[in-house]
């Protein structure tokens, strides 16, 4: 039983061994994140102030965080923007409809533009419109 139980041990090892000699670690170098080229403060404003807010959204006097995820591409472009949560009366759809527009400088890792997924919430506010 022992001779056994000795043998499994071994084989469990050198399974982790030829597991570990597989994995070369590659450096990688994230040199700066997305964003946005007026400014995080900048973006903020021009959602809460540019976005189109339906009569129903006004009526509500809605306001409060949309929240959306969505990938900014190596070309500065946005695609897949998701709506995470919202406020509804069709301002989430805005939101998303007015940043899939944006441009973004994008991620740069080892010194070449890749898509990286960023989370954003932006404040909402019917009543100033």
């Amino acid at each position: 039983m022992k001779r056994i139980l000795t043998v499994i041990l071994l084989l469990l090892n050198l399974g982790l061994i030829a597991q570990n000699e597989g994995n070369k670690n590659i450096k990688v170098v994230m040199d700066h994140e997305p964003a946005y080229p007026k400014g995080e403060q900048a973006l903020y404003d021009e959602v809460v102030s540019l976005i189109n807010y339906s009569d129903e959204a006004k009526q509500k006097k809605v306001n409060g965080e949309v929240t959306l995820s969505f990938d900014i591409r190596s070309d500065s472009t946005v695609s897949n923007a998701k709506i995470l949560s919202g406020v509804g009366a069709g301002v989430d759809e805005a939101v998303r409809s007015y940043v899939e527009k944006l441009k973004f400088s994008p991620a740069m890792q080892n010194g070449k533009p890749v898509k990286m997924n960023v989370m954003y919430s932006f404040p909402v506010n019917a009543t100033l419109k």
